[in-house]
Formats: C-alpha cells, sequence, structure tokens
C-alpha cells in the first residue's frame, strides 16, 4: 500500500471541508493514530484543538507569576505561538451535551488565549493534550494540578496550605499528602501550621512546650 498517496487522497477530501469541519475531521485523525502509536501511554503523543469555551480553569491553582513573566509568556505565544499544549482532564457532559475539560496545567497559557490577537490568530480554540488515566474526585486532580506545577513555578504559600488543608479534610493524611505532591513531612506540617486549623493535627500527640494561643 501507498501510504503517501492515500494521504493525498484523504488530504484532498479535508481540504475541501470548512474550518471546524476539518478540526474535527484531524482530531478524529490524530487519534486513531494515536490508538495506534507505540507512545500512546504518553499523553503529548495527542494534541487536539478545541473550543476556548470547552475548557475550564480550575480554581484551586497555587501557581503564581509576576506580571514580567506573564507579559513574557504573552510575548512568547504572539511571537513563537503554541509551543505547549494545555494539559486537560475531561469532564462530564454540560447541559448542552457538550464536552469539556478542566485545566490541570497551563493555566496561564489558557488564561492569555483569551487575548485579542490570540483569540482572533486561533479563532477562540486552544491546544490541548489530555491526560489519558481517570481521575475521578477533586483530590487527585489537584494532586495533578500541583505534581505539574510544582517543579516549574514560584506557590502561592497560602494557596498551598489550603490545598494541603483541603487534602486532609479529603481523607489524605500527611505520608500521602508527602509522596503524592512531592513534599517532606516537615513541608506539610508547615502547611498546615499555616492553615492554622487544629483539626488537622488532630491525629499528632504534642509535648508540653506546644501552646495553642
Amino acid at each position: 500500500m501507498d501510504i503517501t498517496k492515500e494521504f493525498s487522497l484523504l488530504e484532498k477530501k479535508i481540504i475541501k471541508l470548512d474550518e471546524e469541519e476539518k478540526i474535527l475531521v484531524l482530531n478524529n485523525i490524530k487519534l486513531h493514530l494515536h490508538n495506534i502509536s507505540p507512545f500512546k501511554n504518553e499523553p503529548i503523543d495527542y494534541v487536539i484543538w478545541v473550543k476556548r469555551n470547552q475548557v475550564l480553569a480550575n480554581d484551586y491553582n497555587p501557581n503564581v507569576m509576576s506580571p514580567t513573566e506573564k507579559k513574557l509568556l504573552e510575548t512568547s505565544l504572539i511571537k513563537d505561538g503554541y509551543t505547549q499544549p494545555i494539559v486537560v482532564l475531561p469532564m462530564l457532559p454540560n447541559k448542552k451535551d457538550q464536552l469539556t475539560w478542566q485545566v490541570v496545567d497551563g493555566y496561564h497559557r489558557y488564561l492569555l488565549s483569551k487575548k485579542n490577537i490570540l483569540k482572533k490568530r486561533l479563532n477562540n480554540y486552544i491546544p490541548v493534550t489530555l491526560l489519558n488515566k481517570k481521575i475521578d474526585d477533586i483530590s487527585n486532580q489537584m494532586a495533578a494540578t500541583i505534581r505539574h506545577n510544582r517543579a516549574r513555578g514560584q506557590h502561592k504559600i497560602s494557596a498551598m496550605s489550603d490545598i494541603v488543608r483541603d487534602l486532609s479534610r479529603l481523607g489524605w493524611n500527611d505520608y500521602k499528602i508527602s509522596k503524592e505532591l512531592g513534599m517532606s513531612k516537615d513541608e506539610v506540617l508547615r502547611l498546615k501550621q499555616i492553615s492554622g486549623l487544629t483539626e488537622l493535627f488532630s491525629d499528632r500527640e504534642f509535648s508540653d512546650a506546644w501552646t495553642i494561643k
């Protein structure tokens, strides 16, 4: 079979489609290629373009970026284009029975995509790659975001302490939090102290030197 000839015939069919149909077909082709790829277990092997309004930001991202860094990222996206996709998790269909995804990594790339120059150039589409494992509870979604962000950005301490607090309330012990988020036990303890909730220390014994004001 002459693969080049087959692709040439396919190309002639696709080129006649309007933009939205073309994107849907190309995404579908990428999925089929991904399914037979030697790298199908790697999310980066499957990057597709989806409408921006189908992607939702999460409300627990502790990654912060200075105005200077944000401006540099904006310039990079405008001058160099999107060189990294936004990492997302699939969500349940919305009220219009439309598939939606939630941001795991790439929050600032996602926010900047609404800039007029980028929105116009990409026609309200953004590049995404999907985590290929099932994460169906909020605690594991939070952990996935932290793992992606932790080595690459600065984290707002108060936001990180909120994350630790929430994971603790969801039943994660210190060992699991430190293992899943790449923290030392002392770091987990310090973040618990910052949150200031005595309930987080209910499983600990303290010496007489400890006082609570």
